[in-house]
């Protein structure tokens, strides 16, 4: 099929290459349903336990709204609680649970075999270039 420029286009081929490493990363994460937002979730949390909403939000450029709906998911799974806030009483102070800090050792395992996957096809100095490349596009 003639696809025009679409192939030569930076944004095409990126959303191409994007949706082939959600699929592998879907397939990685098998029963635990976790998608890649909810890892990046969960990641965050884990390392900056007691983290403001607002703060997860801005860190990873998901919409607070979106944030909000993820976070209820969590919540509802029993990966993540969110604590009022100390200091600011109309905030939410976000941690992990037992079950979440269980779980995120699972799929950290998970992740690193599905990164060795993508490397696999790159190699170190690939990825290393690729992660250079793309950083330089989100630069203002």
């Amino acid at each position: 099929m003639d696809r025009g420029p679409l192939p030569t286009l930076l944004g095409y081929a990126i959303r191409r290459s994007q949706i082939a490493i959600f699929q592998d990363f879907m397939r990685s994460m098998g029963e635990t349903g976790i998608r890649p937002a909810q890892y990046s979730i969960l990641t965050v949390i884990a390392r900056n336990p007691g983290l403001k909403q607002a703060e997860v939000s801005d860190s990873l450029g998901i919409e607070r709204a979106r944030l909000v709906l993820v976070l209820n998911e969590l919540e509802a799974r029993g990966l993540a609680r969110r604590v009022l806030s100390t200091t600011d009483r109309r905030s939410h102070a976000l941690f992990l649970t037992p079950e979440g800090e269980r779980l995120l050792a699972e799929l950290d395992r998970r992740v690193a075999e599905h990164e060795a996957r993508l490397i696999a096809k790159l190699g170190q100095p690939g990825r290393r270039q690729l992660l250079d490349l793309l950083s330089r596009l989100q630069d203002d």
